[in-house]
């Protein structure tokens, strides 16, 4: 959907579609592992039907979330390469935050900081999902020494928890920065939008 003819496309709708499918995924597997992790929040497991099918969907649900972000990590992994420029962004970006981001570097399609996180949570998601193969009672902990067992249950609430804070921290920037969710709703930005946020990319999508 073209809101302004002279919006500028920045996600497809094929792209817009992996992405729900991932952050939707997200939210079931972070309220069931919630629910999961302390007797305070079982009550959570409601929402699944009961504690048992709340210990069966979760690691199915983690399967189809590993399968569309592999997709959405090669789909945008050569846009997330580190340069200096965001090195510099990054050093930086203590400015942005505190609301002077005009002569912070040009930046792509993606910042410094958007980059790193692209990388970090393609981390985090192996990791969970390495580890949550190992605890999988149901299927394959049997195969694994209790060693493993209890280092990947430990990684897997680790690596959970950093992910739940990343994702708020990437949800809160998206909301804090006026005009980044329509992106994700419509697939489109507006001129002035890109030009001060992602000048290269401005650059590289209008050639001026």
């Amino acid at each position: 959907m073209i809101r302004d003819p002279s919006d500028l496309q920045r996600y497809t709708a094929s792209e817009r579609a992996n992405h729900w499918v991932v952050g939707i995924c997200f939210i079931l597997l972070a309220l069931s592992g919630l629910a999961l992790f302390h007797p305070a929040l079982f009550p959570l497991t409601y929402l699944f039907g009961g504690g048992t099918w709340t210990r069966i969907l979760h690691p199915f649900i983690g399967v189809v979330m590993m399968l569309f972000f592999v997709v959405m990590f090669f789909r945008f992994r050569h846009l997330n390469r580190m340069t200096g420029t965001d090195w510099e962004w990054v050093k930086r970006a203590r400015e942005m935050v505190d609301g002077d981001d005009h002569n912070m570097p040009i930046q792509g399609k993606y910042n410094g900081g958007q980059k790193l996180l692209f990388w970090f949570l393609g981390l985090a998601m192996l990791v969970l999902f390495v580890s949550g193969i190992v605890i999988w009672r149901a299927y394959f902990s049997a195969y694994f020494p209790i060693g493993a067992v209890r280092l990947g249950a430990v990684l897997h609430a680790a690596f959970a928890v950093l992910m739940i804070i990343a994702i708020i921290v990437h949800v809160y920037a998206a909301i804090w920065v006026r005009g980044t969710i329509r992106a994700m709703l419509y697939g489109t930005v507006t001129r002035a939008w890109a030009k001060q946020h992602h000048r290269a990319w401005y650059r590289q999508m209008t050639g001026k």
